[in-house]
């Protein structure tokens, strides 16, 4: 049975030229989406704008968060050729701003730093004036890993904390709240020119006071901007949806976000980590 989503839940239709296009050099270049991979609503929306959220280090994660889609599974050796198969990727489409995830990577001794540093290094050199994000794992609180991705100085420093810390035992089991927020605190200190980033996942049986907390929480950690946006089941398996958080509420943890220091703070029901990133990284320059 098919669950019935509220009115304000909308997603534009898969399909279209641009949108085979993406798909077609992406699979040519060998180079996996996390828009594909972890089943993202807005694909059809970001593949016809020409834009997507290229997933490095593989397609199978070393975890299992219970939320997320990605295939979980042993991965394969990272690819040599991904950090210049993405430059071209984004050469092609001359991106002027292009964000980077990856799968976690537990079983890498750097869980895969150097190969985002190589991948941030390979789009400079083809684009050295666009801005690269990159939205990376915890590393397992490894801070000479963390060091090798500043070191390449990316425009924006991203690190989901996904959720409020009471649920982190059920939504995040292989993770840790206060390391999550240590790294933030890192990227600062090592670099507080890069921006630091997170996204909060709402609906997950999270009350209005936790999710205040976890803002005011990451502020202090040092984090600059914030995405907040309706958790929506990609299948059966994945947590169920506890509840759909109405545009309205949305809207005032906006304006609570903007009130405690963030520099911005995008929160809407379909607003994901990755969503008009070029958007809301030139608000706040």
């Amino acid at each position: 049975m098919i669950e019935r989503l509220p009115s304000w839940i909308k997603a534009k239709r898969f399909g279209g030229k641009e949108y085979a296009s993406i798909m077609a050099r992406t699979s040519t270049l060998e180079l996996h989406t996390v828009c594909d991979s972890a089943m993202c609503p807005n694909r059809g929306e970001c593949y016809n704008n020409k834009t997507a959220t290229l997933m490095i280090l593989g397609n199978r994660c070393t975890r299992n968060c219970s939320f997320c889609a990605v295939e979980e599974g042993n991965p394969l050796p990272p690819n040599p050729n991904e950090p210049t198969n993405v430059a071209k990727f984004v050469a092609e489409l001359k991106l002027k701003h292009v964000v980077i995830t990856s799968v976690t990577r537990d079983d890498l001794p750097d869980g895969g730093a150097a190969h985002f540093a190589a991948t941030i290094n390979a789009i400079k050199s083809t684009n050295p004036h666009g801005t690269v994000e990159v939205l990376i794992p915890d590393f397992k609180g490894d801070i000479e890993a963390l060091k090798v991705v500043v070191a390449a100085k990316p425009s924006i420093i991203n690190h989901n904390i996904e959720t409020v810390a009471r649920l982190y035992s059920v939504v995040r089991p292989q993770a840790i709240y206060e390391r999550s927020l240590q790294l933030i605190s890192n990227v600062r200190a090592l670099n507080s020119s890069i921006t630091t980033k997170t996204g909060l996942m709402a609906g997950l049986g999270e009350t209005e006071y936790e999710v205040v907390k976890t803002m005011k929480d990451l502020y202090q950690a040092g984090c600059q901007m914030l995405t907040i946006g309706q958790y929506l089941r990609p299948t059966t398996n994945h947590l169920p949806v506890k509840e759909y958080i109405r545009p309205d509420v949305f809207e005032k943890y906006r304006q609570i976000g903007l009130g405690i220091g963030f520099k911005n703070v995008f929160s809407a029901p379909m607003v994901r980590s990755s969503y008009h990133a070029d958007e809301t990284f030139v608000e706040t320059k």
